[in-house]
C-alpha cells in the first residue's frame, strides 16, 4: 500500500475502547479536532487495529478512528478482535465443523461482551462499523517499513498479495477461515494472533483473565533461541520450571525468524508493560496493555531506517476511564 511520502505517520497501538486517552495521545502529539475530526498538518496516523472490546468507550474510539480514516488522515489495519467481530456474525462454508467462523461459545462471547453493550440501541451503527472492519487490510507495506497485527510471515503475505494486491480480503476469504487448516485460516491465525507452541509435558496455564491455554505466545525474530524462555512472548510468564526446558528440534523448526535486515515492523497485539522501546532495530511493539491501565503508545516515524528508542510517545491510562 502506497502511502503518502510527502508526509509522517505517528503509528499507535491496540486502543481497545480507551477513547479519551487516545485523543489526550493525538493532543501530545499536535493533532487538533477540527469540523469533527483530529488532524495534523503534516503527519498522518497510522492505526494497528484492535479498536474495539474490552475497554470503557468502544463507540466513541471507533468513531474518532473511523472519521480520521474517512478524512484522510488516518490508516487503520484489522486486528484479531476486529476478526472476532466479524466471524461471530459470518456463516462458516458447508464443509466447516463450525456454524459460525467465531464460534459462539461463552468464551468468545466473553471477549466481545464489552462491545455488544455498549452498541445496544444502535444496531444501525454496529452494522456500519462491521462493513468497515470488513474493508481493513490485514497489513500495510511501505516499503521502508511495515505494519501488521500480530506476525509478519513473509511466505504467507506474499501469496495473500497475489489474491489480494491491498491486503483487503472479502467477506468469502473470512468465511473460508472457518475450516481448519485453510489458508484462510492460516493468514487470519497467523497475522492477527501470531506464532504460538504447545506447552510441554500436557501443561496448561491460566491467564489473570481467567483463559487457560495449552498453547503459549512465541518470538517470531529469535535468531538461535534454546529454551521455552527464550522464546516465550506474552505478559503470562511461564513457570521456571517449564521456562529452563531444552526446545525440541522439532519445536525450533516452527518458529519464524523475521531477519535483521528486514526492514521496519511494527506490531501490536502482545499487551507488554514497563516503559517502551524497541525489541531491536528494526522491530517494536506498540501495544502496551492501556485497557488494562497500562500505556496508550505511538511511535512517531519520519525518514529513520531504524527505530529509534526516543521516538516512542505515550499516555498512561487513567483509573478509571469511566464507561459511557
Amino acid at each position: 500500500m502506497l502511502l503518502d511520502s510527502e508526509r509522517s505517520y505517528d503509528l499507535i497501538g491496540d486502543v481497545h475502547g480507551c477513547a479519551r486517552s487516545l485523543a489526550r495521545l493525538l493532543e501530545q502529539m499536535g493533532y487538533r479536532r477540527e469540523a469533527g475530526v483530529w488532524r495534523h498538518p503534516r503527519r498522518m496516523a497510522l492505526f494497528l487495529g484492535d479498536i474495539i472490546d474490552r475497554g470503557p468507550r468502544i463507540r466513541e474510539a471507533l468513531h474518532l478512528v473511523h472519521e480520521m480514516v474517512e478524512a484522510g488522515q488516518a490508516l487503520c489495519i484489522m486486528g484479531n478482535h476486529e476478526y472476532n467481530a466479524l466471524g461471530w456474525y459470518t456463516e462458516a462454508p458447508a464443509d466447516s465443523p463450525r456454524q459460525y467462523v467465531r464460534e459462539r461459545t461463552p468464551r468468545h462471547e466473553r471477549l466481545l461482551q464489552q462491545t455488544f453493550r455498549q452498541f445496544d440501541g444502535h444496531a444501525g451503527d454496529w452494522r456500519d462499523f462491521l462493513a468497515w472492519f470488513q474493508q481493513l487490510p490485514l497489513f500495510i507495506d511501505a516499503g521502508r517499513f511495515r505494519l501488521v497485527h500480530a506476525c509478519w510471515d513473509k511466505p504467507l503475505i506474499a501469496q495473500l498479495k497475489s489474491q489480494f494486491a491491498d491486503g483487503r480480503v472479502d467477506e468469502a476469504f473470512v468465511r473460508a477461515s472457518a475450516v481448519p487448516g485453510s489458508f484462510a485460516n492460516r493468514v487470519f491465525e497467523r497475522l492477527l494472533r501470531g506464532t504460538d507452541m504447545r506447552l510441554p509435558q500436557g501443561l496448561t496455564l491460566t491467564s489473570e483473565e481467567g483463559f487457560t491455554r495449552a498453547y503459549f505466545r512465541t518470538k517470531f525474530w529469535e535468531d538461535d533461541p534454546q529454551t521455552y524462555g527464550d522464546v516465550v512472548f506474552q505478559p503470562d510468564a511461564l513457570p521456571e520450571s517449564v521456562a529452563s526446558l531444552p526446545l525440541t528440534p522439532t519445536d525450533k523448526g516452527r518458529l519464524l525468524q523475521y531477519g535483521a535486515d528486514e526492514p521496519m515492523l511494527f506490531v501490536g497485539h502482545y499487551w507488554r508493560r514497563g516503559r517502551p522501546a524497541p525489541i531491536r532495530a528494526n522491530l517494536a511493539c506498540l501495544d502496551y496493555s492501556a485497557v488494562m491501565y497500562g500505556k496508550l503508545v505511538a511511535y512517531r516515524l519520519d525518514d529513520e531506517q531504524q527505530i529509534d528508542p526516543g521516538k516512542f510517545v505515550w499516555v498512561e491510562v487513567e483509573r478509571p476511564e469511566a464507561p459511557q
